[in-house]
C-alpha cells in the first residue's frame, strides 16, 4: 500500500497531479464539496453565536466512505484549490474524515505542473483557519439574507423569487440602466465632414472640430462658407504610443472571451477550469495582474528568441483593485512556448489569447507618428481637423494583431490653401449608456468593488435563472435623419433611413426585477446598497487577515438587518406589486388594478386580501403598460374569457388570452388563434382552427389502445406514449400493426433502460 494519500477536488485535476507523483502517492478526487449547510432550512444556530449546522451531502456519502478508508494509515495531503473556496472545502475533509486540522499536511500550488507539484510537497503548510472563516462568514451572510429575505419575496411578489447579497445589487445595476435608458431623450445635431484636396490632387479627409446644433443653424452656416477659403493653420507631427494591456485576472478573462469569441461568463469559467486542471494555465479565479518572476524571465527569453530583443520589454503590472491579492498571480500559461494546445476547439480558443495576452504583455509598445492639421475657414471662427497615423514599430501588436491600416495625409505646410467639391452635414443622435452585457456587467461590479473572482459567474447565472433578467438581442428601429450637403455652391436635403438602438446579447430586465428592486431599495437599502456591498467584501478580506472575528462580523450585520425583515411582514401585497387603482368595476363595484405579476404586468378585480373572493386576473392589452392602461380597456379585458359559439357537434367554444397569447379551448384541446384577436374572433373562424388541428392531431395519431396508450408519429419517427413515458419503435416494426402487449413491452425496455443509465453514473 503507499504511504500516501492526497485528495484534490476534482477528478481531472487528480488525473494531472497523478503523473507527476511517485508511486508512493495515491491521488483521490472529493469531488468538491462534501459537506456544507442542508439546503432546506436555516441551519444557522442564531443563537449560539451563528454556529452553522454543516452536513455531509447525501450524493457524497460514498466519497467520504471511500477517502475514510483509503486514508487509514496514510500520510493525508490535502491539495484543494488556493482561495478560499478550496481552504474550506480541506477544513470539512478535515472534519468529514476526522483529521487534525493542525497537523494534517495542506499544500496549495498556482499551477498543475511537476516543479509547482513538487515544490508544494517540499512546503506544507497545514489549514490556514483564517481563509476559512473567511468562506464561513460569506456562506453564513449569504445563508441569513437569502432564507429570510426570499420567504418575504415570495409572500409578497409571487414564489420561486430569490434575494441575495450580491445578485440583489446586480439586478438594481441592471434595472437602473433599463430605466436610465427608457427616461433618455436624445437630442440631435449636426456632424461636419469634407475631403479637402490640395494642388496634386492628394486627398485629405476632416471633421469639423465643434458640432452644428441644429437644421436651421447648420443651413446658415453652410450659406455663409460658400465663398470662403480653407488654410492650414497648423501641421503637427508628434510620436505616440500604444502599450500592451496587463494580463488576465478572472474578470478581464471574462470580458476578452464575450468580446472576441462571444463565449458567457459561465462557459468562460468552464473552459478556464478545464484547462488549468490539464495543467495549460495558471489558476484561473485570481484579482492580480502580477506574473512570478520565473514566468517574467521565460517570457522575455522566448519573446527575444523569437521576434528580436526590441521587441521585449519586462514589465510588472501594478494592480488596479486594492483589495486584491498580490500574492497570487494573473492567468497566464504554464509554458509560453507552447503556443497551442490540443484537444476542444473552444479550450483552443481561449488558450490563444490568454497565450497572446501574457506574450504581449512583456512586449515592446507599438510606436506611431501622429499628424493633426488644422485648417480655418476665412470667414467663420470653426475649424476643420484633419488626422493621420503611421505604424513606425509594430511591438506587441506583432502579437496580439489589432493592427489598423495606416492614415496617411500628404505632406501639407501651414499657409497651404486647400480646395473642397462636397461639403456634409449629418444628423447624429446623443446615446443612452448601453445596457450591460454579462462582461460589462462583471466589470461594473468588479468597479464597484463587490463580489470576488469567485462569485461572478454564478451571480450571473443566477439572476437569469431566477427570472431577474433575460439575455437577448436587441432588435434596432429605424429613424429618419437629415443629410444637408453643400455642393457646387448648393445646399440639398434629403431624408436618410438609419437603424439604431441595435445590439446583441444584452441583459435586460425583467418587470418582476424592477417591482423586486424598488420593494428592496425601499425597506432594505443596506442589502442592495453598493457602497455596503463593498465593504461588506472587505469585512471577508479582514477577516482573512485575522483583524476581525466572523462571528462578531455576521452579528453586527443581523441586529440590524433582522428587525427589517420583521417589520416587512406588515407591508400591504399591493404596494409591493406596485398596483396602480384604475377605478371600480361598475358593475359590482370591485376595484381594477394594474400591476405586475409572475409572467409581468397584468390586470386585478378585487382585493387579494379578500378571504371570502379570490379576485380575478387578466392579461394586460397588448401594446399597454401599468402607467398607460386605462379602465375602460381593463374592463374589456375582463369578458375573457368569451364564449364564441360552438362546434359542428356541439361542443363549447372558449377564446382567451394566456401566458403564450390568444387562444381558443375545446374541452381539453387548446388551439393558438394568432394573430386573431380573442374578443373579436367568429364561430366561423373558430370552427376552421379547430378543424385544422383535429387533422393534424389525427394525421398525428397511429393507433391508440383502450389502456390510454397510444401510437404516435413524432417529429423523429414512430413512437409509443402513455402520457409519461414515450419510447421509439423499431424500424423493422410497422406502427400501425403494434399489439398493445408490444407497445407495453417497448414502454418497460425504455424505462428498464434509464434505470440502469443513472445506476451507472
Amino acid at each position: 500500500m503507499t504511504k500516501n494519500l492526497l485528495i484534490v477536488e476534482s477528478p481531472a485535476k487528480a488525473k494531472t497531479i497523478e503523473k507527476f507523483l511517485s508511486e508512493d502517492y495515491t491521488v483521490k478526487s472529493s469531488f468538491g464539496h462534501i459537506r456544507d449547510l442542508p439546503k432546506k432550512g436555516l441551519n444557522i444556530d442564531i443563537a449560539h453565536n451563528f454556529e452553522p449546522k454543516y452536513e455531509i451531502s447525501s450524493d457524497k456519502k460514498r466519497v467520504v466512505a471511500d477517502l475514510k478508508q483509503a486514508a487509514r494509515n496514510r500520510q493525508v495531503w490535502l491539495a484543494s484549490d488556493e482561495d478560499r473556496e478550496g481552504e474550506a472545502i480541506a477544513w470539512h475533509l478535515t472534519q468529514a474524515l476526522g483529521l487534525d486540522p493542525k497537523t494534517t499536511k495542506r499544500i496549495v500550488f498556482h499551477e498543475i505542473t511537476k516543479p509547482a507539484i513538487t515544490d508544494a510537497i517540499a512546503h506544507p503548510r497545514v489549514v490556514d483557519q483564517q481563509l476559512v472563516d473567511a468562506q464561513q462568514a460569506r456562506r453564513t451572510l449569504d445563508r441569513l439574507v437569502g432564507y429570510e429575505l426570499s420567504p418575504i419575496l415570495w409572500k409578497k411578489v409571487r414564489t420561486g423569487l430569490s434575494a441575495g447579497r450580491v445578485q440583489s445589487v446586480a439586478v438594481r445595476l441592471l434595472v437602473e440602466r433599463e430605466r436610465e435608458i427608457k427616461d433618455f431623450k436624445p437630442v440631435s445635431s449636426y456632424k461636419v465632414t469634407t475631403i479637402f484636396t490640395d494642388k496634386k490632387g492628394h486627398e485629405v479627409p476632416a471633421e469639423l472640430t465643434t458640432k452644428l446644433k441644429d437644421a436651421g443653424q447648420t443651413k446658415e452656416w453652410l450659406n455663409k462658407i460658400k465663398a470662403a477659403t480653407f488654410t492650414i493653420t497648423r501641421v503637427e507631427k508628434k510620436p505616440g504610443r500604444r502599450s500592451p494591456s496587463p494580463p488576465f485576472t478572472t474578470s478581464t478573462l471574462q470580458q476578452e472571451a464575450s468580446r472576441r469569441l462571444g463565449f458567457s461568463v459561465r462557459q468562460t469559467m468552464v473552459l478556464a477550469q478545464r484547462l488549468y486542471e490539464a495543467g495549460h494555465i495558471t489558476y484561473m479565479r485570481t484579482d492580480s495582474t502580477n506574473l512570478s518572476d520565473i514566468a517574467l524571465h521565460a517570457a522575455a527569453d522566448y519573446i527575444t528568441k523569437t521576434y528580436g530583443g526590441q521587441y521585449s520589454q519586462t514589465r510588472q503590472y501594478k494592480t488596479k483593485n486594492a483589495t486584491a491579492q498580490e500574492a497570487h498571480e494573473a492567468i497566464r500559461p504554464t509554458d509560453l512556448k507552447k503556443t497551442t494546445i490540443r484537444g476542444e476547439q473552444k479550450q483552443q480558443k481561449l488558450y490563444q489569447i490568454i497565450w497572446q495576452r501574457t506574450v504581449a504583455s512583456q512586449m515592446a509598445a507599438a510606436k506611431v507618428e501622429k499628424t493633426e492639421v488644422t485648417i480655418d475657414i476665412s470667414n467663420q471662427s470653426e475649424q476643420f481637423l484633419a488626422k493621420g497615423e503611421i505604424l513606425r514599430f509594430d511591438g506587441f501588436l506583432r502579437v496580439i494583431g489589432g493592427k489598423k491600416e495606416d492614415m496617411i495625409l500628404p505632406e501639407l505646410e501651414s499657409g497651404q490653401n486647400l480646395d473642397t467639391k462636397r461639403i456634409t452635414a449629418t444628423e447624429v443622435f446623443s446615446r443612452p449608456s448601453a445596457r450591460y452585457s454579462e462582461a460589462t456587467l462583471v466589470r461594473k461590479l468588479e468597479d464597484l468593488g463587490i463580489g470576488r473572482p469567485s462569485t461572478y459567474a454564478p451571480t450571473i447565472s443566477t439572476i437569469q435563472s431566477r427570472g431577474y433578467a433575460e439575455k437577448i438581442d436587441i432588435e434596432g428601429t429605424d429613424r429618419q435623419i437629415t443629410e444637408l450637403t453643400l455642393e457646387h455652391g448648393t445646399i440639398t436635403s434629403k431624408q436618410v433611413t438609419v437603424t439604431t438602438g441595435a445590439d446583441r446579447a444584452k441583459l435586460v430586465p425583467t418587470p418582476i426585477a424592477e417591482v423586486v428592486t424598488d420593494f428592496l431599495v425601499k425597506h432594505f437599502s443596506n442589502i442592495v446598497d453598493y457602497d455596503f456591498t463593498a465593504r461588506v467584501e472587505t469585512d471577508f478580506d479582514q477577516i482573512e487577515r485575522g483583524k476581525e472575528s466572523w462571528q462578531k462580523m455576521i452579528a453586527s450585520f443581523y441586529k440590524d438587518f433582522h428587525p427589517l425583515v420583521k417589520k416587512s411582514e406588515d407591508i400591504p401585497r399591493q404596494e409591493v406589486s406596485q398596483a396602480h387603482l384604475l377605478g371600480h368595476d361598475p358593475k359590482n363595484g370591485e376595484p381594477i388594478y394594474a400591476r405586475y405579476g409572475r409572467y409581468g404586468p397584468m390586470l386585478q378585480r378585487g382585493e387579494t386580501e379578500n378571504k371570502d373572493k379570490k379576485p380575478d386576473f387578466a392579461p394586460m392589452p397588448a401594446g399597454q403598460t401599468i402607467e398607460s392602461v386605462t379602465l375602460e380597456q381593463a374592463l374589456d379585458m375582463f369578458t375573457l374569457p368569451r364564449i364564441v359559439g360552438t362546434t359542428e357537434d356541439g361542443q363549447e367554444i372558449k377564446a382567451n388570452i394566456g401566458r403564450y397569447g390568444p387562444y381558443i379551448q375545446v374541452g381539453q384541446t387548446f388551439v393558438s388563434i394568432k394573430p386573431l384577436d380573442p374578443r373579436t374572433i367568429t364561430e366561423t373562424e373558430a370552427r376552421k382552427l379547430f378543424r385544422d388541428k383535429q387533422a393534424q392531431d389525427a394525421a398525428k395519431s397511429i393507433q391508440e389502445f383502450s389502456s390510454g396508450i397510444k401510437v404516435l408519429n413524432g417529429p423523429y419517427g414512430p413512437y409509443v406514449t402513455d402520457g409519461k413515458k414515450n419510447a421509439r419503435i423499431n424500424a423493422k416494426q410497422n406502427p400501425a400493426k403494434l399489439t398493445e402487449k408490444q407497445a407495453k413491452e417497448l414502454l418497460a425496455l425504455h424505462k428498464t433502460k434509464i434505470r440502469r443509465h443513472k445506476q451507472s453514473v
